[in-house]
């Protein structure tokens, strides 16, 4: 069996034990400043965050929506690449060595990086996963294997659209959580058809044994609840940055943490017979 996350694993099984849903933000490093990533993950974590998904910035984010996008240019024009989002996990690390933190991004600033050389900086700055968007199950499994002996989960990602065997290959490789994307198209954009989510996470069950959260559309605590009803996890994105975007730097941490507050009592409100 091979080890990946220690501390994600342990989130998991917590939250089980308690009948919780797990909640996951996402946030864009050196956004929406430069230097308030590292408090904004622990005000996030002291509202309620079980797991922080810190996005790494790059230029072409073809998965994200505009909010996500623009966020991803802000923090690049601020000079924000892989080594400033490294040196935020391990500042963060040195208040709060419980919350796991999955870094999310794309192959690209990872394979500039240096893959052997990422996967042994982010196991020494404290990572506990990694979401690379445009790595196809079928095309890392070295990778997934790297991470896993590093004690770091590959998370992947599934989708409306994604068939039978994508979800049985992901069930052999994952570990940690999986994602699944509730919407077809980019982040922060159209509706959230919980009944449609609904029918689809019993079918991500019947192939994967980890955990399934759900992402994409999740704008409030009403939605939250909703999908709390069906997944293990809920992950809220968009509207967080978009939240965010719009306040003081000294307001930013403080706003984190409030909203956090909000989807945790909403999602604890999740009667405890659902699934958990």
């Amino acid at each position: 069996m091979s080890k990946g996350s220690v501390r994600i694993a342990a989130t998991f099984e917590r939250l089980q034990a308690q009948g919780r849903k797990a909640l996951i933000p996402y946030v864009t490093a050196g956004d929406p400043y430069a230097d308030v990533t590292p408090a904004l993950m622990r005000a996030l974590a002291e509202g309620g965050a079980d797991v922080i998904e810190l996005g790494v910035p790059f230029s072409d984010p073809m998965a994200d929506g505009p909010v996500i996008q623009q966020a991803a240019e802000r923090a690049l024009s601020r000079g924000i690449g892989m080594p400033q989002v490294l040196e935020m996990v391990r500042e963060f690390r040195r208040g709060d060595d419980a919350t796991p933190v999955v870094l999310m991004g794309y192959a690209n600033p990872v394979e500039r990086y240096g893959v052997e050389r990422f996967v042994a900086d982010a196991q020494a700055a404290g990572v506990d996963g990694v979401l690379i968007v445009d790595y196809p199950p079928e095309e890392c499994e070295a990778f997934a294997a790297l991470l896993q002996s590093a004690g770091m989960d590959p998370i992947f990602l599934l989708a409306p659209t994604s068939t039978e065997a994508r979800m049985a290959h992901v069930g052999r490789i994952a570990s940690g959580y999986v994602y699944y994307v509730s919407l077809k198209g980019v982040t922060g954009a159209g509706h959230l058809d919980t009944g449609a989510v609904a029918a689809m996470v019993p079918r991500i069950r019947a192939h994967v044994s980890v955990p399934v959260g759900v992402g994409f559309g999740i704008r409030d605590a009403a939605s939250a609840r909703a999908v709390g009803e069906v997944a293990d996890a809920v992950v809220i994105g968009s509207r967080l940055v978009q939240l965010l975007q719009e306040r003081p730097k000294d307001e930013v941490a403080a706003a984190g943490r409030q909203f956090m507050a909000e989807i945790r009592a909403a999602l604890d409100g999740v009667a405890q017979g659902a699934h958990a």
